[in-house]
């Protein structure tokens, strides 16, 4: 056992009087030394029952009987430097043997540990089986670790699953940044409500409608874990992660035609919309699977990216007549942050800053000199696919595709803190509020294209905007694509909170609180339940959970804000 401190100190100086032999001076120094330790002697440690730290147990698939239990634990930067300080507690706070592998760090930060593997052996029965992570004190009870697939059981769908998930708290996940900061969803509130009700026309998974996966089914599911701590989101995000991964393909060459490192599932495996790394990195940190990827896939996986698929390979915009669409600007850099974030390969990180530079000078000194409206302005006939007509030109952009723009900046600022970020973000919140809202004048008729689940301050974005076309133009698009192009209005709170975040005029300022405001309207049952296409509920949901952490920020803080922000339980 462990003596307290004072009463080693006593034993020692009482053993030095008595004796000055060799193995009397070693018994001496060894009392010392443990005098030095926690006390970790004791069979319980009930102390360290924290409940932030709680990791509880469910059945996912299989029949009963001893389970392999395998659990990602995510970590702020700096809180965990040595996993072998890492132990698994029952509910009575005895140690569990477990097995303790480190699988992501900081990369961008300090290097130390951003999350681990844990895996012990417990049977589960009756309720959910309770136990703890506790931190600080070196492990006692070591396991042998096995690899993730021999947890894995039959899920359907022809892909294997866990027997057994494991959910940790809210408090905890949202505070550890594996998401970037997030706030833990409060009771009541209405954008975890329209999450839940959404979630209730979309959590079968989608395995006839390819379009579903757009927009990265596997990652909203796994971020809307992160704010709630729901097993049946994290069984949902599981499934379906685990469903996707089996239609990479993993052999040939990662350009086109063969496009190694593409979706297979939807016959288009050069189609970059539907290519994703950044369930990968959730995947390994919430639950430990390493199983479904390796270096070699991911490097395919960018390599592909960066080759472009069937399109041209992504570089500056230097011409009106480009090619351009936000959405394959915003994800190819999302998704190369998360395979920085995932590997720490540097090559990525530097892929994220030509983007971010790419970004900046076409928002800046678009090629059509039309000047710097806060847009990433570009030719509307070549972002539907249309041939080149100067005549028929609308130049302008998407609002509800340039919020993936925004989610890509926001998460390269998490890991560059690069200061052509802040300007880009604000840049494009000030356009919004001057030409990406239709105003309630400029409705063609008191219901049209506004769909009317949001009452009649609800909040409709043009689905083409622009600061220089003509309103008949931007009319005759609406009219013709535009209707209840509100179904995006949710996810359109992201640019405005963010831009809110690093905006320091008072007036814009106001300004965007009040459109805050007013997208509240869009958060609410007659809304979430509008099940139109399945792919909806991974635009409106997969980069808007930070809102409830960014609102809770003050105006402005962001140009302030440490490179790593800081998210409390």
């Amino acid at each position: 056992m462990a003596w307290p401190h004072g009463m080693a100190r006593r034993r020692i100086a009482a053993l030095r009087r008595t004796a000055g032999s060799i193995a009397v001076r070693a018994l001496a120094l060894a009392a010392l030394a443990l005098a030095a330790l926690p006390a970790i002697g004791t069979d319980r440690d009930a102390a360290a029952l924290r409940p932030e730290q709680r990791i509880e147990l469910h059945r996912n698939a299989g029949g009963d009987g001893t389970a392999q239990v395998s659990v990602g634990i995510p970590f702020p930067p700096g809180m965990l430097r040595d996993p072998r300080l890492l132990r698994i507690l029952d509910a009575s706070g005895t140690e569990v043997p477990a097995a303790v592998q480190p699988t992501l760090r900081w990369y961008a930060k300090d290097g130390s540990v951003r999350a681990v593997r844990v895996q012990f052996r417990t049977r589960p029965a009756g309720k959910p089986p309770v136990f703890y992570f506790a931190l600080g004190q070196p492990r006692r009870q070591e396991l042998a670790g096995w690899p993730y697939r021999d947890g894995l059981v039959d899920g359907g769908h022809g892909v294997r699953v866990p027997a057994v998930l494991a959910t940790l708290t809210p408090s905890w996940l949202c505070a550890s940044l594996v998401a970037g900061p997030q706030q833990p969803a409060a009771a009541g509130e209405a954008q975890a409500g329209f999450v839940s009700t959404q979630f209730e026309w979309a959590r079968k998974l989608p395995i006839d409608d390819p379009t579903a996966w757009l927009f990265d089914r596997p990652s909203t599911l796994f971020k809307a874990y992160v704010r709630t701590g729901r097993f049946d989101y994290l069984q949902a995000a599981e499934l379906s992660y685990r469903f996707y991964m089996k239609y990479i393909r993993r052999d040939g060459v990662p350009m086109s035609p063969e496009c190694a490192g593409g979706w297979t599932y939807n016959g288009k495996p050069c189609d970059l919309k539907y290519l994703y790394v950044e369930p990968i990195l959730l995947a390994l940190a919430l639950t430990g699977d390493d199983d479904a990827h390796d270096a070699a896939t991911v490097d395919k996986m960018m390599t592909l990216w960066a080759n472009g698929g069937w399109n041209a390979p992504p570089g500056p915009y230097r011409d009106p007549r480009q090619e351009f669409t936000e959405r394959f600007a915003g994800l190819g850099l999302l998704e190369t942050v998360s395979a920085y974030e995932l590997t720490g390969d540097r090559r990525y990180l530097q892929r994220v800053r030509d983007r971010i530079g790419w970004l900046d000078q076409h928002q800046r000194n678009n090629p059509d000199g039309l000047g710097d409206d806060g847009s990433w302005r570009n030719s509307w006939l070549m972002h539907e696919g249309a041939d080149w007509d100067p005549a028929r030109e609308v130049r302008g952009s998407s609002p509800w595709m340039s919020e993936n723009i925004v989610d890509g900046l926001w998460h390269a600022w998490l890991v560059t803190h690069d200061p052509r970020i802040p300007p880009m973000i604000t840049g494009f919140g000030r356009y919004m509020e001057r030409y990406g809202w239709i105003r309630p004048g400029q409705m063609l008729n008191p219901h049209g294209w506004r769909n009317p689940c949001s009452g009649d301050d609800g909040q409709i974005a043009w689905y083409w905007s622009s600061a220089h076309a003509s309103q008949a133009a931007l009319d005759a698009i609406q009219e013709s694509e535009g209707w209840y192009s509100d179904a995006h209005t949710v996810e359109l709170a992201l640019p405005v909170a963010a831009a809110r975040y690093f905006e320091r005029d008072p007036q814009q300022v106001k300004a965007l609180d009040r459109r805050l405001a007013a997208i509240a309207h869009s958060y609410n049952k007659a809304c979430a339940v509008d099940a139109d296409t399945l792919r909806r509920f991974n635009w409106n949901n997969r980069g808007s959970g930070v809102v409830a952490w960014l609102i809770r920020q003050p105006a402005g803080s962001g140009l302030a804000a440490p490179s790593t922000p800081k998210a409390s339980p």
